[in-house]
């Protein structure tokens, strides 16, 4: 399985940014593709998830209500869709396949940088 994330930039705070992860291989039904993040100095956290085969999304309690987890049709690319941004959702964000949430994935994708300036 390979990933790659995109759609990161540098915007300001209250600002809207959509991640894209583009997923190719084979990933079984029960798969989840994750997000994570990871801030300078800081270990890296979960922050969505939707399981592969039924659609079912999770969301890390300190993006809910902010950022949805979501996918076409087709179930790539998986799009992480971030509102009102704050300065402390600046990091670099992951994509990976594997198990919810747990930081040991399958694979990982290379990040895309988010940077929200105040």
């Amino acid at each position: 399985v390979q990933l790659q994330a995109s759609g990161g930039g540098l915007v300001q705070a209250g600002d809207s940014l959509k991640l894209s992860c583009t997923a190719s291989g084979r990933i079984y039904s029960s798969g989840v593709i994750n997000w994570f993040r990871q801030a300078p100095g800081k270990e890296r956290e979960f922050v969505a998830a939707i399981r592969w085969g039924s659609g079912t999304t999770y969301d890390a309690d300190s993006v809910k209500g902010r950022f949805t987890i979501s996918r076409g049709i087709a179930k790539s690319p998986v799009y992480l869709q971030m509102n009102d941004l704050k300065p402390e959702d600046t990091a670099v964000y992951y994509c990976a396949e594997g198990e919810m949430a747990t930081l040991s994935q399958r694979f990982w994708g290379q990040g895309t940088q988010v940077t929200v300036s105040s």
